[in-house]
């Protein structure tokens, strides 16, 4: 006798688009310099500033929060060269994402430093380490870098962290109740992109079992990380 058996669904990992709009910024203590620095603009200490913090931890939101309403282009640290510095400075502002220890062009970063302060632009480093700690060879690039000031993104606490969990949902369109969001809270890393990774396995295996994303999903879901 022949027996059926029933095909198991296939998840496929889709990229979502997230909000990162001002409405949709999380505050709380963890962010308020931050959103502080981004909403002073353009009364900014310095004309190189520097946003740094862990990954998810809303730099990139903040970046496109700040691009909006001045008007900046954003480029990758990693994508910078010298022939692209006067291009990605001719609105006056500059998103410089995602700056990491020898993952840059120093004479682009440092041409791009100079054109700045010459064309009176703003730009906007993104990091996750203080660019003052970097080992750099050009000694006059390694000065500019410790100038800039910083401002840091810090751990979440425990109300922004549910709301980020919540959020996090949000832009996968997941529906949730608040045991779902009591469940994670009290058992992952109380970090951002804990939290971030968490919803996405979620998701997933919803997707996969065909059920909704409830705590008993979660439950299993921890269980078997």
């Amino acid at each position: 006798m022949a027996v059926r058996v029933q095909p198991r669904q296939l998840a496929f990992s889709l990229p979502h688009a997230e909000s990162l709009t001002r409405d949709n910024f999380l505050e709380g203590p963890a962010n308020e310099a931050a959103l502080s620095l981004i909403e002073s603009w353009p009364d900014w200490p310095n004309r190189v500033m520097v946003l740094m913090g862990p990954e998810g931890s809303g730099k990139s939101h903040l970046a496109a929060i700040w691009a909006e309403q001045a008007g900046a282009r954003s480029i990758s640290a990693h994508a910078l060269d010298p022939a692209s510095v006067p291009g990605a400075l001719t609105t006056g502002a500059l998103v410089l994402e995602d700056l990491k220890p020898s993952d840059f062009d120093e004479r682009a970063m440092f041409h791009l430093l100079n054109l700045a302060r010459e064309d009176g632009a703003f730009v906007l480093i993104t990091a996750r380490v203080p660019p003052a700690s970097f080992e750099i060879e050009l000694r006059d690039l390694r000065s500019r870098l410790r100038a800039a000031p910083a401002v840091s993104l810090l751990p979440p606490d425990d109300l922004l962290f549910r709301g980020l969990i919540v959020k996090f949902c949000a832009d996968r369109q997941l529906s949730i109740d608040e045991t779902v969001v009591s469940y994670l809270a009290t058992r992952i890393e109380r970090s951002y992109a804990a939290a971030r990774r968490a919803v996405e396995l979620l998701d997933i295996e919803a997707l996969r079992l065909g059920r909704p994303v409830t705590r008993a999903l979660a439950v299993e879901l921890l269980r078997n990380a």
